[in-house]
Protein backbone atom coordinates (compact mmCIF):
# COMPACT_ATOMS: atom_id res chain seq x y z
CA UNK A 1 0.00 0.00 0.00
CA UNK A 2 1.49 3.30 -0.85
CA UNK A 3 1.07 6.71 1.24
CA UNK A 4 -0.59 8.77 -0.61
CA UNK A 5 0.19 12.19 1.13
CA UNK A 6 1.13 14.53 -1.04
CA UNK A 7 2.79 17.10 1.26
CA UNK A 8 4.72 13.78 2.54
CA UNK A 9 7.46 15.03 5.13
CA UNK A 10 10.54 13.50 5.30
CA UNK A 11 11.34 11.98 9.20
CA UNK A 12 14.51 10.09 10.74
CA UNK A 13 13.65 7.06 12.07
CA UNK A 14 15.36 4.48 14.27
CA UNK A 15 18.20 4.31 16.35
CA UNK A 16 18.30 3.53 20.44
CA UNK A 17 17.88 6.70 21.23
CA UNK A 18 13.80 6.41 19.96
CA UNK A 19 13.69 2.73 22.24
CA UNK A 20 11.66 2.62 25.88
CA UNK A 21 14.31 0.12 27.72
CA UNK A 22 11.38 -0.44 29.72
CA UNK A 23 7.44 -1.82 30.37
CA UNK A 24 5.22 1.13 29.22
CA UNK A 25 1.71 1.93 28.40
CA UNK A 26 1.68 5.12 25.79
CA UNK A 27 -1.67 4.77 23.41
CA UNK A 28 -1.02 6.37 20.43
CA UNK A 29 -3.58 8.65 18.68
CA UNK A 30 -4.24 7.66 15.10
CA UNK A 31 -3.98 10.54 11.80
CA UNK A 32 -6.73 10.27 9.28
CA UNK A 33 -5.69 9.58 5.82
CA UNK A 34 -7.57 8.79 2.26
CA UNK A 35 -6.63 6.55 0.63
CA UNK A 36 -8.42 6.49 -2.55
CA UNK A 37 -11.84 7.79 -3.07
CA UNK A 38 -13.21 5.15 -1.29
CA UNK A 39 -10.71 4.21 1.56
CA UNK A 40 -9.97 6.45 4.32
CA UNK A 41 -7.31 4.76 6.47
CA UNK A 42 -5.77 5.48 10.57
CA UNK A 43 -2.20 5.65 10.49
CA UNK A 44 -0.18 4.44 13.76
CA UNK A 45 2.94 4.84 12.47
CA UNK A 46 4.87 6.60 12.05
CA UNK A 47 3.32 8.83 14.58
CA UNK A 48 4.32 12.40 16.66
CA UNK A 49 5.17 10.37 19.61
CA UNK A 50 6.32 7.31 18.31
CA UNK A 51 8.05 6.71 14.75
CA UNK A 52 9.22 2.89 15.48
CA UNK A 53 8.59 -0.54 16.76
CA UNK A 54 11.56 -2.94 16.18
CA UNK A 55 12.12 -3.03 12.74
CA UNK A 56 7.99 -2.11 12.54
CA UNK A 57 8.15 1.15 10.29
CA UNK A 58 4.45 1.99 9.06
CA UNK A 59 0.95 0.91 10.26
CA UNK A 60 -2.27 1.95 8.57
CA UNK A 61 -5.62 -0.09 9.88
CA UNK A 62 -9.03 0.32 7.67
CA UNK A 63 -12.24 -0.43 8.03
CA UNK A 64 -14.75 -2.53 8.13
CA UNK A 65 -16.06 -0.80 5.53
CA UNK A 66 -18.90 -1.08 3.70
CA UNK A 67 -17.95 -1.31 -0.06
CA UNK A 68 -20.98 -3.12 -1.38
CA UNK A 69 -21.49 -0.36 -3.69
CA UNK A 70 -17.99 1.21 -4.14
CA UNK A 71 -14.87 0.56 -5.95
CA UNK A 72 -13.09 -0.46 -2.58
CA UNK A 73 -9.24 0.01 -2.28
CA UNK A 74 -7.64 1.53 -5.44
CA UNK A 75 -3.63 2.37 -5.22
CA UNK A 76 -2.51 3.05 -8.24
CA UNK A 77 0.79 1.77 -9.01
CA UNK A 78 3.73 3.24 -7.24
CA UNK A 79 7.37 2.58 -5.94
CA UNK A 80 9.10 0.89 -2.77
CA UNK A 81 12.65 0.66 -1.52
CA UNK A 82 14.82 -0.52 1.14
CA UNK A 83 11.38 -2.43 2.99
CA UNK A 84 9.20 -4.96 3.05
CA UNK A 85 5.00 -4.69 2.54
CA UNK A 86 2.71 -6.62 5.05
CA UNK A 87 -1.04 -6.86 3.80
CA UNK A 88 -3.35 -8.26 6.65
CA UNK A 89 -6.90 -8.97 6.30
CA UNK A 90 -10.04 -9.28 8.33
CA UNK A 91 -12.39 -9.20 5.78
CA UNK A 92 -12.27 -9.09 1.89
CA UNK A 93 -9.80 -9.25 -0.85
CA UNK A 94 -6.75 -7.60 -1.91
CA UNK A 95 -5.47 -8.09 -5.55
CA UNK A 96 -1.43 -7.18 -5.61
CA UNK A 97 0.12 -6.94 -8.86
CA UNK A 98 3.89 -6.14 -9.03
CA UNK A 99 6.66 -5.07 -11.86
CA UNK A 100 8.06 -9.00 -10.89
CA UNK A 101 4.81 -10.24 -12.69
CA UNK A 102 3.17 -11.55 -9.74
CA UNK A 103 -0.31 -11.43 -9.84
CA UNK A 104 -2.26 -12.58 -5.92
CA UNK A 105 -5.78 -12.50 -5.12
CA UNK A 106 -4.45 -11.79 -1.10
CA UNK A 107 -7.78 -12.57 1.19
CA UNK A 108 -8.30 -12.88 5.14
CA UNK A 109 -5.58 -14.43 7.49
CA UNK A 110 -3.37 -15.39 4.29
CA UNK A 111 0.49 -13.44 3.94
CA UNK A 112 1.05 -11.09 1.43
CA UNK A 113 4.70 -10.17 1.66
CA UNK A 114 6.50 -7.81 -0.34
CA UNK A 115 10.09 -7.23 -0.37
CA UNK A 116 11.11 -4.15 -2.35
CA UNK A 117 15.14 -4.44 -1.93
CA UNK A 118 16.62 -2.08 -3.90
CA UNK A 119 13.11 -1.34 -6.15
CA UNK A 120 10.23 -2.72 -6.95
CA UNK A 121 6.45 -1.13 -7.75
CA UNK A 122 3.12 -2.68 -7.55
CA UNK A 123 -0.63 -1.34 -7.36
CA UNK A 124 -3.31 -3.12 -4.66
CA UNK A 125 -7.06 -2.91 -5.77
CA UNK A 126 -10.19 -4.68 -4.46
CA UNK A 127 -11.45 -6.97 -7.38
CA UNK A 128 -14.33 -5.97 -9.71
CA UNK A 129 -16.34 -8.35 -7.95
CA UNK A 130 -15.78 -7.84 -4.10
CA UNK A 131 -16.95 -8.76 -0.42
CA UNK A 132 -19.53 -6.17 0.86
CA UNK A 133 -16.79 -5.47 3.71
CA UNK A 134 -12.74 -4.63 4.08
CA UNK A 135 -11.15 -4.67 6.64
CA UNK A 136 -7.26 -5.04 7.40
CA UNK A 137 -3.98 -3.48 7.90
CA UNK A 138 -1.45 -2.82 6.26
CA UNK A 139 2.43 -2.38 7.54
CA UNK A 140 5.63 -1.88 6.72
CA UNK A 141 9.23 -3.43 7.99
CA UNK A 142 12.53 -1.48 7.69
CA UNK A 143 15.06 -3.85 6.06
CA UNK A 144 18.81 -3.57 7.36
CA UNK A 145 21.87 -2.01 5.48
CA UNK A 146 22.93 -5.61 5.11
CA UNK A 147 19.80 -6.76 3.16
CA UNK A 148 17.85 -3.17 1.85
CA UNK A 149 19.65 -4.01 -1.92
CA UNK A 150 18.28 -7.71 -2.32
CA UNK A 151 16.81 -8.37 -5.16
CA UNK A 152 13.26 -7.78 -4.98
CA UNK A 153 10.38 -10.90 -4.32
CA UNK A 154 6.88 -11.50 -3.53
CA UNK A 155 5.51 -14.35 -0.81
CA UNK A 156 2.20 -15.31 -0.47
CA UNK A 157 1.32 -18.02 2.32
CA UNK A 158 -1.90 -19.09 2.46
CA UNK A 159 -1.24 -21.49 5.80
CA UNK A 160 0.44 -19.88 8.65
CA UNK A 161 1.13 -21.90 12.10
CA UNK A 162 -0.57 -20.77 15.51
CA UNK A 163 0.33 -20.46 19.25
CA UNK A 164 -2.92 -21.40 21.47
CA UNK A 165 -3.98 -20.53 24.88
CA UNK A 166 -7.26 -21.05 26.45
CA UNK A 167 -9.48 -18.54 24.14
CA UNK A 168 -6.69 -17.24 22.79
CA UNK A 169 -5.34 -17.96 19.20
CA UNK A 170 -2.25 -16.23 18.02
CA UNK A 171 -1.18 -16.67 14.41
CA UNK A 172 2.40 -15.79 13.50
CA UNK A 173 1.90 -13.77 10.53
CA UNK A 174 6.15 -12.88 10.32
CA UNK A 175 8.81 -13.73 12.57
CA UNK A 176 8.80 -15.69 15.82
CA UNK A 177 6.50 -16.23 18.78
CA UNK A 178 6.87 -18.82 21.73
CA UNK A 179 9.30 -21.39 19.69
CA UNK A 180 6.55 -20.87 16.35
CA UNK A 181 8.01 -19.06 13.03
CA UNK A 182 6.36 -18.01 10.40
CA UNK A 183 7.47 -19.06 6.85
CA UNK A 184 7.52 -15.57 5.53
CA UNK A 185 11.52 -14.44 5.49
CA UNK A 186 11.92 -12.09 8.00
CA UNK A 187 15.73 -9.77 8.24
CA UNK A 188 15.79 -8.95 11.25
CA UNK A 189 14.60 -10.29 15.12
CA UNK A 190 10.80 -9.30 14.81
CA UNK A 191 6.94 -10.18 15.63
CA UNK A 192 3.91 -9.87 13.77
CA UNK A 193 0.81 -11.89 15.22
CA UNK A 194 -2.89 -11.79 14.45
CA UNK A 195 -4.58 -12.47 18.16
CA UNK A 196 -7.60 -13.74 18.33
CA UNK A 197 -9.37 -13.51 21.58
CA UNK A 198 -12.84 -15.15 22.64
CA UNK A 199 -15.75 -13.63 24.60
CA UNK A 200 -14.52 -13.36 28.49
CA UNK A 201 -11.04 -14.53 27.89
CA UNK A 202 -7.97 -13.82 30.31
CA UNK A 203 -4.65 -15.07 29.03
CA UNK A 204 -0.55 -14.13 29.27
CA UNK A 205 0.97 -14.22 26.04
CA UNK A 206 5.10 -14.70 25.83
CA UNK A 207 7.32 -12.04 25.33
CA UNK A 208 11.20 -11.36 24.56
CA UNK A 209 12.37 -9.07 27.42
CA UNK A 210 14.96 -7.66 24.47
CA UNK A 211 11.99 -6.25 21.91
CA UNK A 212 9.84 -3.59 21.96
CA UNK A 213 6.17 -3.98 21.32
CA UNK A 214 3.29 -2.37 20.53
CA UNK A 215 -0.62 -3.85 20.39
CA UNK A 216 -3.02 -2.63 17.46
CA UNK A 217 -6.59 -2.83 17.85
CA UNK A 218 -8.27 -4.54 15.45
CA UNK A 219 -12.08 -5.40 16.29
CA UNK A 220 -14.12 -5.76 19.30
CA UNK A 221 -13.20 -4.65 23.35
CA UNK A 222 -10.09 -5.60 24.55
CA UNK A 223 -7.61 -4.77 27.43
CA UNK A 224 -3.54 -5.09 27.03
CA UNK A 225 -2.35 -5.32 30.68
CA UNK A 226 -5.13 -3.68 32.02
CA UNK A 227 -5.63 -0.86 29.72
CA UNK A 228 -8.91 -0.78 27.07
CA UNK A 229 -7.64 -0.13 23.34
CA UNK A 230 -10.25 0.95 21.01
CA UNK A 231 -10.33 -0.44 17.60
CA UNK A 232 -8.18 1.74 15.46
CA UNK A 233 -5.49 2.35 18.10
CA UNK A 234 -2.19 1.16 18.87
CA UNK A 235 -0.53 0.50 22.29
CA UNK A 236 2.93 0.99 23.06
CA UNK A 237 4.40 -1.18 25.43
CA UNK A 238 8.59 -0.56 25.44
CA UNK A 239 10.70 -2.96 26.12
CA UNK A 240 11.52 -5.30 29.31
CA UNK A 241 8.30 -7.27 29.53
CA UNK A 242 8.30 -11.68 29.40
CA UNK A 243 4.73 -11.62 29.47
CA UNK A 244 1.63 -9.63 27.97
CA UNK A 245 -1.67 -9.64 30.08
CA UNK A 246 -4.70 -9.84 27.55
CA UNK A 247 -8.29 -9.76 28.54
CA UNK A 248 -11.39 -9.64 26.07
CA UNK A 249 -14.95 -8.28 27.28
CA UNK A 250 -16.36 -9.56 23.79
CA UNK A 251 -14.67 -11.36 20.68
CA UNK A 252 -12.38 -9.01 19.74
CA UNK A 253 -8.88 -9.00 17.37
CA UNK A 254 -5.44 -7.67 17.94
CA UNK A 255 -1.62 -7.61 16.38
CA UNK A 256 1.10 -7.64 18.47
CA UNK A 257 4.43 -5.99 16.86
CA UNK A 258 7.31 -5.97 18.28
CA UNK A 259 11.19 -6.76 17.54
CA UNK A 260 14.60 -6.46 18.36
CA UNK A 261 15.01 -2.62 18.59
CA UNK A 262 16.29 -0.89 15.41
CA UNK A 263 19.71 0.19 16.17
CA UNK A 264 20.11 2.11 12.22
CA UNK A 265 18.96 5.23 11.57
CA UNK A 266 16.64 5.50 8.64
CA UNK A 267 15.57 8.22 6.74
CA UNK A 268 11.50 7.46 5.59
CA UNK A 269 9.70 9.49 2.59
CA UNK A 270 6.69 9.14 1.31
CA UNK A 271 7.19 5.51 -0.23
CA UNK A 272 10.88 4.81 0.44
CA UNK A 273 13.26 3.93 3.14
CA UNK A 274 16.89 4.67 2.51
CA UNK A 275 19.57 6.54 4.60
CA UNK A 276 20.05 9.98 3.36
CA UNK A 277 18.04 12.74 1.72
CA UNK A 278 20.39 12.31 -1.26
CA UNK A 279 19.71 8.66 -1.69
CA UNK A 280 15.86 9.15 -1.37
CA UNK A 281 16.02 12.08 -3.85
CA UNK A 282 18.19 9.72 -6.57
CA UNK A 283 14.69 7.29 -5.88
CA UNK A 284 12.11 9.48 -6.71
CA UNK A 285 14.26 11.24 -9.84
CA UNK A 286 14.21 7.38 -10.83
CA UNK A 287 10.37 6.98 -10.32
CA UNK A 288 9.64 10.44 -12.07
CA UNK A 289 11.81 8.94 -15.61
CA UNK A 290 10.44 5.68 -15.31
CA UNK A 291 14.14 3.57 -14.83
CA UNK A 292 14.83 0.99 -12.08
CA UNK A 293 11.14 0.32 -10.04
CA UNK A 294 10.01 -1.54 -13.26
CA UNK A 295 6.30 -1.73 -14.69
CA UNK A 296 3.17 -2.85 -13.79
CA UNK A 297 0.68 -4.14 -16.39
CA UNK A 298 -2.63 -4.42 -15.89
CA UNK A 299 -4.01 -1.78 -13.51
CA UNK A 300 -6.40 0.28 -15.22
CA UNK A 301 -5.24 3.68 -14.57
CA UNK A 302 -2.08 5.84 -14.55
CA UNK A 303 1.00 5.58 -12.19
CA UNK A 304 0.90 7.41 -9.07
CA UNK A 305 2.88 10.67 -9.40
CA UNK A 306 5.41 11.29 -7.11
CA UNK A 307 5.10 14.86 -4.56
CA UNK A 308 7.94 17.23 -4.74
CA UNK A 309 10.26 16.46 -1.91
CA UNK A 310 11.16 19.27 0.81
CA UNK A 311 14.84 20.30 0.64
CA UNK A 312 17.40 18.77 2.50
CA UNK A 313 19.71 18.41 4.88
CA UNK A 314 17.40 15.82 7.09
CA UNK A 315 17.62 16.23 11.05
CA UNK A 316 16.72 14.28 13.73
CA UNK A 317 13.61 14.79 15.55
CA UNK A 318 15.04 14.25 18.95
CA UNK A 319 14.37 11.41 21.37
CA UNK A 320 11.01 10.66 22.98
CA UNK A 321 11.90 9.81 26.33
Amino acid sequence: MSNLDRQATPSVCGGRGFVVAEPVRELLTPRRVQLGESTEVRRLLPNLGRRMVGAWAFVDHYGPDDIADEPGMQVPPHPHMGLQTVSWLHEGEVLHRDSLGSLQTVRPRELGLMTSGRAISHSEESPKSHARFLHGAQLWVALPDAHRHVDPHFEHHTALPTVTAPGLTATVILGELDGVTSPGRAYTPLVGADLALADGAEAGLPLDPDFEYAVLAMSGEAEVDGVPVLPGSMLYLGCGRTELPLRAASDAGLMLLGGEPFAEEIVMWWNFVGRSHDEISRAREDWVKGVRFGEVHGYAGARLSAPELPPGPLKPRGRTR
